[in-house]
């Protein structure tokens, strides 16, 4: 059920500032409702996704739960539209700064901790696998910061401590999937790729005109679908938390191409499917009730709306 909710709390994060909020209760509903549990039936309940090859391993939900937020997000967003004044007339985008960096970074810091609950306990046992299972989240996490960190200091000259924060999390959205059969170097390895994915992405959505306030679309959808991916190129028996009982050897120790038949199908079905039931969904909502507050709410500010309605009275 929480992994339910984060599915549609990443939503939430790309559609922010210009959304009604009766509107951010239906498409929560639909999600939770009926996109996600289909995902859920394909693969951790024993669905056909198991039937691909060596079977679709996804231990937390790289593509299970914040691949299904991040696809539906983009789709959100695409509906919405980009805020008021985050692009110029020829199109550049502008950097509209956010309230805080610091609660930003207290509350990016948080989502680390809660990490551990996150992998560590899907396990759903206290036994000798959760210790390794919390190493290779915190490495993967670690090393997403850090070099997200780098990326965007070579690229644009100056560090990005928000861009940092969400290097954590790509590191962390992206080990989520093989956390328990990848070993210590894998880990780091992944979040250092994710790291480098992250930023790219982020600038590469704003080029298009996809407006993702907190970078949820990159962070979830696309770290997503590579955490997915690196479990066929990672796995191992060699010093990951599973250990011999690791049934998948991904492509750099050992395995065929073929372990990356089921991670690269998931991918494909899952996105596929959460793109087109979500332009169901919010097509939908557009249509009934609309999704996007007037300029004047929008302006105001929508923690303030409650004033502006005040003020009105």
């Amino acid at each position: 059920v929480a992994f339910a909710a984060t599915a549609a709390t990443i939503v939430s994060g790309a559609m922010a500032e210009r959304t009604k909020f009766k509107s951010y209760f239906v498409y929560s509903f639909l999600l939770t409702a009926f996109v996600y549990p289909i995902v859920v039936h394909w693969t951790w309940g024993g669905g056909w996704l198991n039937d691909v090859g060596v079977g679709y391993h996804d231990f937390a939900g790289s593509g299970i739960v914040h691949m299904v937020g991040g696809v539906a997000a983009l789709v959100g967003t695409m509906f919405l539209g980009p805020r008021l004044g985050k692009y110029t007339k020829d199109g550049k985008p502008r950097a509209i700064p956010g309230h805080s960096i610091p609660f930003a970074i207290i509350g990016g810091l948080i989502l680390f901790i809660g990490w551990f609950g996150f992998n560590a306990g899907s396990e759903l046992a206290a036994d000798s696998a959760v210790p390794g299972i919390a190493l290779t989240t915190l490495l993967a996490g670690a090393a997403g910061g850090f070099v997200s960190l780098l990326v965007v200091w070579i690229k644009e000259g100056k560090p990005d401590v928000a861009m940092a924060g969400n290097g954590v999390l790509a590191g962390l959205v992206g080990i989520t999937a093989g956390t328990y059969v990848v070993n210590n170097l894998g880990a780091v390895i992944i979040g250092a790729i994710a790291g480098v994915i992250v930023v790219f992405s982020v600038f590469a959505l704003d080029r298009i005109r996809i407006d993702d306030p907190v970078g949820a679309i990159s962070v979830h959808g696309v770290c997503g679908a590579f955490g997915v991916i690196a479990v066929g190129l990672f796995a191992t028996a060699d010093g990951s938390p599973a250990g011999p009982e690791s049934e998948i050897l991904g492509l750099f120790y050992g395995g065929g191409v073929e372990q990356l038949v089921p991670p690269v199908v998931g991918v494909l079905a899952i996105a596929a499917w959460t793109a087109v039931a979500m332009v169901i969904v919010f097509a939908g909502i557009k249509a009934v009730m609309g999704l996007r507050v007037s300029e004047e709410e929008e302006l105001a500010g929508l923690d303030r709306l409650a004033d502006v309605l005040l003020d009105r009275g």
